[in-house]
């Protein structure tokens, strides 16, 4: 006799289904005292499935703010400002048990500076599959939302996307990467799931979090660093007073920003607009040991300040930032090595 077991986890009740084929009587009384063994045991330990199946539980679901302070102080490198606000950002969400509206995060500045890192390590301490789990969507505009002419679609599916998976679980996490090349407009659709409504439609997304990557604002970041640079200030002087105003602003009159005349901003829906610095030599020699490191190698100085040498700095004379950032360290320092 064939016997085949199906496991249903993750739901209100944990169940094991028997299906026989060719039942045979000793077999099948077999079946029983098994299924029958199996559920007192659930009965008894009735949790005991959640532990391998992944759920909407504090099992797989649990913030660690120490995790997420010591990866922000250790692994994110020249951001003080970013630092500070996302850990205080999310501590104070994630410990609020009924938040009046899900957190929003937007982070700008170029590329290379960390902002997707960031978005891994908000996942990583507070999802135990991190950016694996279930709970964690990923949209790049060009990926999935390409064509102009569809707009209308995308934003039908982006709703029902967003109104399925918190409805499944309100602790889901939603990261809208390459917002500078988001059509004007398509964000806005889901603009009342990041309201302070109570419930849309018997649904309530106050404990969800949203999070948009751009590099629109870039410009105006690396300007104050500069002024700050030019007045022979220190870089760690910079705070979020000195770029939040003037950045919301930068992307809200940008048409190709994502966010142009979008009422997420109007209606201060956007939580914080967090500034990534643009980084400087140190930096990409900080980048550069750390990512050795990861690779089991023992850091190469020579081949690590090289590599840091023959990047793109501006000004150009004086080559204080990186234009690169350290996006490409990873591919850059192969060559070296």
């Amino acid at each position: 006799m064939r016997l085949r077991w199906i496991l249903v986890l993750c739901a209100g009740w944990s169940l094991m289904i028997m299906k026989a084929e060719a039942i045979e009587p000793i077999s099948t009384s077999l079946a029983v005292g098994i299924a029958a063994a199996i559920t007192g045991f659930l009965a008894r330990y009735p949790n005991i499935l959640y532990h391998f199946q992944e759920c909407c539980r504090p099992e797989w679901i649990s913030y660690n703010k120490t995790g997420l302070e010591v990866d922000l102080q250790s692994k994110l490198i020249g951001q003080h400002v970013a630092s500070r606000v996302i850990l205080k950002a999310v501590t104070g969400f994630m410990n609020n048990e009924d938040p009046k509206k899900p957190l929003v995060l937007s982070l700008h500045g170029w590329t290379g500076t960390g902002k997707n890192f960031v978005s891994q390590l908000i996942a990583k301490n507070i999802y135990q599959r991190g950016m694996t789990s279930g709970f964690v969507h990923l949209f790049t505009a060009t990926a999935h939302f390409p064509h102009e002419v569809d707009l209308d679609s995308y934003k039908s599916q982006l709703q029902q996307w967003i109104k399925g998976n918190v409805s499944a679980c309100p602790r889901s996490m939603f990261i809208f990467d390459e917002m500078d090349k988001m059509h004007p407009g398509l964000i806005d659709s889901i603009k009342p799931y990041l309201d302070f409504y109570e419930t849309l439609d018997g649904v309530s997304y106050r404990k969800a979090i949203f999070i948009f990557l751009s590099n629109a604002g870039g410009e105006n970041i690396v300007q104050v660093a500069l002024d700050f640079w030019k007045a022979g200030r220190d870089r760690e002087e910079i705070e979020l007073k000195h770029l939040e105003t003037a950045l919301s602003l930068s992307v809200f009159n940008n048409k190709n920003s994502g966010f142009w005349h979008t009422s997420l901003i109007d209606k201060n829906m956007v939580d914080f607009f967090v500034p990534f610095l643009p980084l400087e030599y140190k930096h990409v020699v900080q980048c550069g040991r750390a990512e050795m490191i990861s690779k089991g190698l023992e850091p190469n100085e020579e081949a690590v300040e090289q590599m840091a040498h023959d990047m793109n700095y501006f000004p150009r004379n004086e080559r204080v930032f990186s234009m690169q950032g350290c996006k490409v360290i990873s591919s850059r320092l192969d060559f070296y090595i």
